[in-house]
């Protein structure tokens, strides 16, 4: 839980929810259609936007889908910061995914050999990004992707960005 910090300047490639604008998030019920569109349950999530600032509150199936859903909203144009509410029942606070930050001449490959020590593992950041990513070639800077089983100290010694303690709910 906490406060997630986004790039604003979006590319072009960023999702552009219907409503958003560059300096405004998409109208609640637009974010939560696009969330419905990459096959998430978002029955127990309650979305709030005030300009570019987005609050989820509610409950999700699982930590994955919960770290999807912000990565999903705050890549969309228009979001600066999300605020995170969501809770979910296997999500152990100890264990957040890292968070790598896309920037010009990134490949999945590339990170992977960065976080992993082996480019081959590319695939499974795609996996964990889907259904956001359609395919493993179409990243764009200043995205967000989940790299699951990285943080701490790997994440900081790849030059990676950390959630901070709040959201990594060490706060």
């Amino acid at each position: 839980m906490g406060i997630f910090d986004f790039f604003t300047g979006k590319s072009k490639a960023a999702p552009a929810v219907a409503g958003a604008t560059d300096s405004s998030a998409a109208p609640a019920d637009a974010l939560m259609k696009e969330l419905e569109s990459h096959g998430f349950d978002v029955s127990g999530v309650d979305i709030e936007v005030h300009g570019d600032r987005v609050t989820l509150n509610g409950a999700v199936n699982s930590r994955a889908e919960l770290e999807k859903i912000v990565l999903a909203v705050g890549n969309s144009k228009g979001v600066a910061q999300v605020e995170n509410n969501l809770i979910a029942p296997d999500h152990d606070p100890t264990q957040p995914s890292g968070v790598h930050v896309v920037v010009a001449g990134d490949t999945l490959w590339k990170i992977a050999e960065t976080y992993y020590g082996n480019g081959a593992r590319y695939e499974e950041i795609f996996e964990a990004n889907k259904p956001m990513l359609k395919h493993p070639d179409k990243i764009y800077p200043g995205q967000r992707l989940r790299l699951p089983g990285v943080g701490g100290a790997a994440l900081a010694k790849a030059g990676g960005w950390a959630p901070p303690a709040e959201i990594a709910g060490k706060g």
